[in-house]
């Protein structure tokens, strides 16, 4: 198969990007390189020859239509996002027009694409989004497949508005398409500006880990790996028109999360305090969501997909990734926005 990534030089995207490559697909990783992208994250494939790179802007209609004519894929795995939410507080507008606009102008590149080449059914137009488009949970519930859309940040409404557009492609044009939305990812060359990274680059450098309000708000954390698997899976064995829900079942509270890493850290690199007395609860987000959890029994179920990594075993995989690979991550942190705060203009 000859897959078309979209956002392949970003955290999710590189994670498919290497794992396509590994299970014998083609290809063709079209990314903006943005200020979140980093083609390092794809070093080690960059030299097969199933593999190729494309400069290129989701919202720009030519340079798509070009694409699609010279490489012509058997399928989109539709990853380009803006993703941060702190960011969405600040400058929403960058994320109307690549979540919204951008996926609006891929989608009708891919159905011209699919009308010329006469209607293929094992095209598959594969969206990939968030489960934070469902809005947030209480103390009890999970996420399902027919949770309704309850979107409370920039960011999230506008992944909640480019699924919308994926199934109305599908329903009103016929484009085959899958859908999945997936629980907080994280793992190795996850951009230094989300949450994990923070507190273990934060720690490192004997600044304070910032946790906000009382760091009571939990997220299902999901191996990056692990959801680059589901992911191919999906766009393999899923069915027609179908969403799936991907989740690492592996609930907890972010001040429990950060408590977490501050003790691999004191094993890892131990110092005369501990990490944990460098945590700083700070102002909270504005409208952060308290909960998310997904019931995954429809991928389970249909396609036999559960995680494999554990959330203590994922972090000690991510903290080792992080002390071996100092060059990776200092050289982000020069670019826009990098360890300062932001979403505080609300």
């Amino acid at each position: 198969m000859k897959i078309l990534v979209t956002g392949g030089a970003g955290f999710i995207g590189s994670a498919v990007v290497r794992q396509a490559i590994r299970d014998g697909h083609a290809v063709v990783n079209l990314d903006a390189l943005t200020y979140a992208a980093c083609l390092e994250n794809v070093a080690s494939v960059e030299d097969r020859d199933f593999y190729a790179f494309e400069k290129a802007d989701i919202c720009d209609a030519s340079a798509l239509k070009w694409i699609f004519k010279v490489h012509q894929p058997d399928a989109v795995m539709h990853l380009a996002a803006e993703s941060h939410v702190d960011r969405s507080i600040d400058g929403p507008g960058d994320f109307i027009r690549t979540n919204v606009e951008g996926t609006y102008t891929l989608l009708e590149a891919s159905r011209q694409y699919w009308l010329d080449m006469g209607r293929p059914m094992h095209f598959r137009f594969h969206h990939i989004s968030t489960d934070e488009v469902y809005g947030t949970l209480g103390d009890t519930g999970m996420f399902t497949e027919d949770t309704p859309y309850a979107p409370n940040s920039p960011y999230s409404a506008s992944k909640a508005s480019s699924d919308h557009l994926v199934r109305a492609w599908g329903e009103t044009y016929g484009l085959p398409f899958v859908l999945t939305n997936c629980s907080n990812n994280y793992g190795p060359y996850h951009f230094p500006e989300k949450l994990i990274p923070v507190v273990i680059l934060k720690a490192l450098a004997g600044e304070p880990i910032p946790v906000y309000g009382a760091g009571e708000n939990i997220r299902d954390w999901l191996y990056v790996e692990d959801h680059a698997d589901a992911l191919l899976t999906v766009l393999q064995h899923g069915v027609n028109g179908r969403t799936y829900n991907i989740g690492g079942e592996n609930e907890a509270k972010n001040i429990d999360l950060v408590r977490m890493i501050c003790a691999i850290l004191d094993e890892k690199r131990p110092k005369d305090a501990g990490y944990a007395q460098q945590i700083t609860f700070v102002t909270d987000r504005p409208g952060h969501d308290l909960r998310y959890a997904i019931d995954p029994t429809r991928i389970r179920k249909e396609l036999g997909w559960r995680p494999s990594v554990t959330l203590e075993e994922g972090l000690r995989k991510t903290v080792d990734w992080y002390l071996e690979n100092e060059d990776w991550w200092r050289a982000l942190q020069a670019r826009q926005g990098v360890g300062v705060r932001l979403g505080t203009n609300a």
